[in-house]
Order: C-alpha cells, then sequence, then structure tokens
C-alpha cells in the first residue's frame, strides 16, 4: 500500500554512499535507470578519476532557450550508528510514516523528489519549452572540490546553457519554507606559531603557547561578538552573521617539553554582506599582533558573494515565487550558513536557489536520526511539479533572442 514514490526514495537510502568509501556506483547505477524509465537522456561525465556526475535530461521544445538545472549531490555524511534508534541505511519507516536514514534530508530526498515530478508531469502529457537537465553530483560534503567545482569549468556544463538553477536547501520546524538565494563564504585558516622551546620545569620567554594564547583569544573574542549580534537582533539569521570556531589544536612532543611550534586551526563562513579583503586584513592584525613568527595560511578561502536576485522584476524569481503564493507557501528568505554546490553555480553567474521543501520538519542534517516524514516528501514533489511547470515556461528573455 506504500506510495511508489516513498519506495523509490527509500531504495535510493539503502544505497551506501558515505564517506570515506561512498559507493557512487551503485548510485549512479540506481539514478541512470530510473532516469532511463522516466525516458530522460543520461550522460556521464567523469571529472576526475572514480568522480562521476550523472546528468538527465528532458530535452524542452526549444532548445535554443537557457535551461532549467536541478542539482542534488549522491554523498553523505559519516554517522555515529550508536546513537541512532534505527539502522542508518535501511530505511525504517516507522508508524507515524517517518522515515530514517542517512540522506532522508541532505540530500536524496530532493533528488527522488525532482525525479518523481518529472515523472507526473510527463504522465500528464506536459511539455515545455525550455529545457530540464538533473545533475546528480559528488563530493559536495567534502567541498565539492571533485565535484561540482570541477563539473562548471568543462565544456559539459557550459553545454548545458543553464538559465535558472535548484540545488539544496534546509529543514524548516515552522509552517514556513527556507529559501537560500546567497550562501556564506568558507574560508579554513590554519595559525601556526613558532617560539622559544626548551625544558618545561622554567619560565621560558617568547613561547608559540604564548603566542597561540594570543591568537586564540582575538579569535574567539570576534565570535563571542557575531554571538551577541546574532542573539540581540530577532531580524539576523545565522546566514547574516560570521561564525568562527576552533576545530583542530596541535603542538608539543611532550610533558615536560616547551615546544617550538603550535597551530590552530579555525572554520570561518562570512556573509556576502561582509569586506573579504577588509576581513581578511582584520585576520592579518590578529596574527601580527600576537608577535613575530606568526604565520597564518588558507586550506579553503571562498571568495566569490554572488547572490540570486529575489526582486519580482527578476523572470526566475519571479515564477518561483508566484507558484508559492499561488500554493500559499509561506517563504522565508536567507542566506545559507554552511556551503552547498550552489556557489559553484553562481560563481560562473547563474542564479541559483537553494530550496528542500520541508517544512514542519525539524533540522537534522548530519545529525542522529535523519529522518523526513513521507507525507512532507510527497508534498514536495507536488510543489517541484508545478515549480517545474512554471520556471520551464518562462517566456523567452531578452538576451535569448
Amino acid at each position: 500500500s506504500e506510495n511508489p514514490s516513498v519506495t523509490l526514495f527509500r531504495e535510493y537510502l539503502r544505497i551506501d554512499t558515505v564517506h570515506p568509501k561512498p559507493d557512487y556506483d551503485a548510485a549512479v547505477q540506481f539514478l541512470e535507470r530510473v532516469g532511463t524509465e522516466l525516458g530522460l537522456a543520461c550522460q556521464k561525465v567523469e571529472v576526475c578519476q572514480g568522480r562521476v556526475v550523472l546528468i538527465l535530461t528532458w530535452q524542452g521544445t526549444n532548445p535554443r532557450l537557457r535551461s532549467i538545472l536541478l542539482n542534488s549531490h549522491t554523498d553523505v555524511v559519516p554517522v555515529f550508528e550508536e546513537h541512532w534508534t534505527y539502522p542508518p541505511f535501511e530505511a525504517v519507516k516507522d508508524s507515524q510514516g517517518n522515515i530514517y536514514a542517512r540522506g532522508a534530508q541532505d540530500m536524496k530526498c530532493v533528488s527522488i523528489q525532482y525525479l518523481e515530478a518529472i515523472r507526473r508531469l510527463k504522465t500528464e502529457g506536459k511539455s515545455f519549452a525550455r529545457t530540464i537537465h538533473l545533475t546528480f553530483v559528488p563530493d559536495e560534503e567534502v567541498g565539492g572540490h571533485k565535484g561540482m567545482e570541477m563539473f562548471v569549468q568543462r565544456q559539459e556544463f557550459k553545454a548545458l546553457n543553464v538559465g535558472f538553477a535548484m540545488d539544496e536547501g534546509l529543514a524548516n520546524p515552522s509552517d514556513t519554507f527556507s529559501v537560500f538565494y546567497g550562501e556564506r563564504s568558507p574560508w579554513w585558516i590554519k595559525v601556526k606559531c613558532t617560539g622559544s622551546p626548551g625544558h618545561g620545569s622554567r619560565f621560558i620567554s617568547n613561547t608559540a603557547a604564548e603566542k597561540m594564547h594570543k591568537v586564540i583569544n582575538s579569535f574567539l573574542a570576534f565570535r563571542e561578538s557575531e554571538k551577541q549580534r546574532l542573539k540581540s537582533d530577532s531580524n539576523l539569521t545565522l546566514g547574516d552573521v560570521t561564525s568562527l570556531n576552533m576545530t583542530m589544536l596541535e603542538g608539543g612532543v611532550s610533558f615536560n617539553v616547551v615546544p617550538s611550534e603550535m597551530a590552530a586551526s579555525f572554520d570561518i563562513r562570512i556573509p556576502p554582506t561582509v569586506d573579504l579583503k577588509a576581513f581578511e586584513k582584520q585576520v592579518a592584525t590578529w596574527c601580527r599582533d600576537a608577535g613575530e613568527g606568526v604565520t597564518c595560511e588558507f586550506h579553503q578561502k571562498c571568495m566569490d558573494q554572488h547572490i540570486t536576485s529575489t526582486e519580482e522584476s527578476d523572470p526566475w524569481w519571479k515564477a518561483f515565487s508566484g507558484v508559492c503564493r499561488d500554493m500559499k507557501l509561506q517563504l522565508k528568505l536567507e542566506i545559507f550558513p554552511a556551503a552547498t554546490d550552489s556557489r559553484y553555480i553562481r560563481a560562473v553567474r547563474h542564479p541559483a536557489i537553494g530550496f528542500s521543501p520541508m517544512n514542519r520538519t525539524p533540522v537534522l542534517l548530519h545529525d542522529h536520526n535523519e529522518f523526513l516524514n513521507e507525507q512532507i516528501f510527497l508534498r514536495g514533489i507536488e510543489i517541484y511539479a508545478r515549480l517545474l511547470t512554471a520556471l520551464a515556461s518562462v517566456p523567452p528573455l531578452p538576451a535569448e533572442g
């Protein structure tokens, strides 16, 4: 008696694409099978060894028009099974219709919702002027560097002729749906401090630890100021402020030896409203103020701050928001607090919206006991079917002749 779309969703959830060894081949074979069943053209692009982007295409009646891109990633983050009520790759459905699995929210639900929305539209005999492409990419959960970041530079991506893209968003525990029109820039910084070594029994001057203490104090004082700014202004969301966390601390060789070097790593997420050059100078000042022998290296430094228009004069946003108004979906426009593959799409000048139709759902991405209710999932298919109908029917734009 289970809805076939739910059955397909649960089948996909059972494919183990967890890092560090995701079974990408099984995921691609599954998705290619579904695409073939739906009569979609299939293309596989190996962006680097062992990393394949699958493209499924529903050709429009006017291929010269810019296309609609529906992106999702196949990989999921690791689990700690001892904290799960049900095995995380069995897609157990409880008596309330909650489906428990890693990837239930992030973001295998969206992949299947795209496909099932297209199935519904094709069954209804629909066709549209604009082509719809679905891309299923690897490695998003480890930065997308061997996935979307490489793919957008390839000729195969350029040939998609993208006009507007949709990618993942977040669940929302309220009746509201979250819509993300931009992202914070992720910076991963490692600060190294060198100083005088010596015996642990002495008061040695100019130690690496003393410098590291100053560095950490400067970074965490800024963290506290941003935390308080978010707390004191109810109009702000997490995506509107800069988050900063110290994630690794390294150094030392023995209890009785003062080390000559220590290192601390920081994960910083910066909203598009911040001047990145000025912020980089601030980081350099914190390091310089800690003393000689303090250096900073970037392990990730995203400098792109493009955002997608949410003005009603924009034809893509007008189509998207118009459907939401017609369906009485209450939207909350936000800057995405973390990072998704949308940043690479926006960086090559294509508008992209992050949207996962999961309201009345706790935010559980990367958390234990990740789940999605089957009724929320099915409602999402209906929402996507309406959105695709509107977006793929946007009239020719001036740049398209």
